[in-house]
């Protein structure tokens, strides 16, 4: 079996799934037991200045029969004491030597009121700390949260604080709340960071009862903005973490969150950059035993691509992340259609004939069976036909051999100026004559 053990930042821990800072981790008794079912590392729920929570607090988007495609809280950082969870830290991280222990913290950006948490922190027993810049409610009111992590300037300036401190691992996470979520990663760099960790919970309202017309959830008839997770939002997290995987001033390990449901998650994640994962909601949908399933199938896919360590794995796919400008627009792919496993729901004719470019064809055969073609001239090889298609493997994106040179949008813009230069430049015979 392939080696899961990490060494994130100088974290170890025994496979790259933590449980990340959320209701999982609230109490030394769920740590505990998350540890007991395999879970390499937890990062313990956000302390602070304790709260006082609503009632009426999380939210759920269901599609088909699929239950928590998303998911919506309103819940904000730790409401019990800190020195109750202290004492439960120290506590766990003795039970658990070898299990990473992260304390996520959030406090007013103060340089005095972070010394203050982070020494506590650490006198606990923490292996690291990751410090809340992401959480985009209730605490971003009060100057804390995403209200700091949408700032550069308070970023750098708050890490750089934690940082005169700390002597455990500083970890900074990150809010998606932000145009450019790179801006922020630079700036935890510079003020010294060892770490980043992305993404946070997306701003969101889930929903309003047609009939109370009270939005969803609510707290006595009123409702707020809360954070949005989930299997969801994995196609957004995917994307942040490889662009700051990618960005030459981002040169720390990440941490990936966002919808990390199952072991092919994680390992999209790690393929994009990330040295490891946090878990939230799924832990929260199926219970703590589903990293039994992840580390068997993470074990087995690696097994199959002969892979001995998990961390050969990370940064894979960063090469092949790039910018629109630099895609290949003489590359072509059509969609063929596998009449014999076909069902004939026309779903692929629909969706190309009102909303692609009309290239699949509707036919009978000689017994008035129908049957569905592809006019592979017409067809510009959107994938829409595939993707709406109810059967796997009907219907198969084929590549074609290149009738042009490889050609980019960027290169061909630097061939069209070089061309136009040329010709408002006189030759040097022109320039020769009188």
């Amino acid at each position: 079996m392939a080696d899961l053990s990490v060494d994130f930042a100088g974290i170890r821990s025994p496979n790259p799934f933590w449980l990340a800072s959320a209701p999982p981790t609230n109490t030394g008794y769920q740590v505990q037991r998350a540890f007991e079912a395999g879970w390499g590392g937890a990062v313990w729920k956000t302390l602070g200045n304790p709260v006082i929570n609503t009632t009426a607090r999380f939210a759920g988007l269901h599609l088909g029969a699929q239950r928590v495609a998303g998911f919506n809280n309103i819940e904000l950082i730790s409401d019990r004491p800190v020195e109750a969870n202290l004492r439960e830290i120290y506590e766990t991280k003795k039970r658990f030597p070898n299990h990473a222990l992260i304390v996520s913290l959030m406090v007013d950006p103060k340089r005095e009121a972070w010394h203050e948490i982070v020494k506590r922190a650490e006198a606990a027993g923490a292996d690291g700390l990751e410090l809340n810049f992401g959480c985009p409610h209730g605490m971003a009111e009060r100057g804390m949260g995403s209200a700091s992590g949408q700032v550069p300037a308070l970023v750098e300036a708050q890490t750089g604080w934690v940082k005169e401190a700390a002597r455990t691992p500083v970890i900074v996470k990150l809010t998606p709340n932000i145009t450019d979520i790179t801006s922020t990663a630079v700036a935890a760099v510079q003020g010294g960071a060892d770490a980043i960790s992305l993404i946070n919970t997306i701003n969101s309202l889930m929903g309003v009862d047609l009939d109370s017309w009270n939005t969803i959830p609510h707290v006595a008839g009123k409702g707020a903005h809360g954070g949005y997770c989930g299997p969801a939002v994995k196609p957004i997290a995917l994307n942040m973490v490889a662009e700051c995987a990618r960005h030459p001033e981002v040169n720390v390990p990440i941490s990936g969150i966002g919808g990390v449901s199952t072991w092919k998650d994680a390992a999209e994640f790690m393929l994009m950059g990330a040295a490891g994962v946090q878990v939230c909601t799924a832990a929260m949908h199926h219970g703590f035993r589903i990293v039994e399933d992840m580390i068997d199938g993470l074990n087995n896919y690696l097994d199959e691509k002969r892979i001995a360590r998990v961390s050969e794995l990370v940064g894979r796919s960063v090469g092949k992340y790039t910018n629109w400008g630099d895609l290949d627009l003489s590359y072509r792919i059509v969609a063929r259609i596998d009449n014999e496993t076909c069902i004939n729901c026309n779903k692929c004719h629909i969706a190309c004939e009102d909303t692609s470019h009309q290239c699949i064809e509707r036919h009978a055969d000689e017994e008035g069976q129908p049957f569905l073609t592809v006019r592979e001239e017409d067809c510009v090889g959107c994938n829409l036909c595939s993707i709406v298609c109810p059967v796997d493997g009907v219907i198969s994106m084929v590549e074609l051999p290149s009738e042009a040179e490889s050609m980019t949008w960027n290169e061909r813009q630097t061939a069209l100026a070089l061309l136009a230069k040329d010709r408002e430049e006189p030759s040097a015979k022109e320039v020769a004559q009188p």
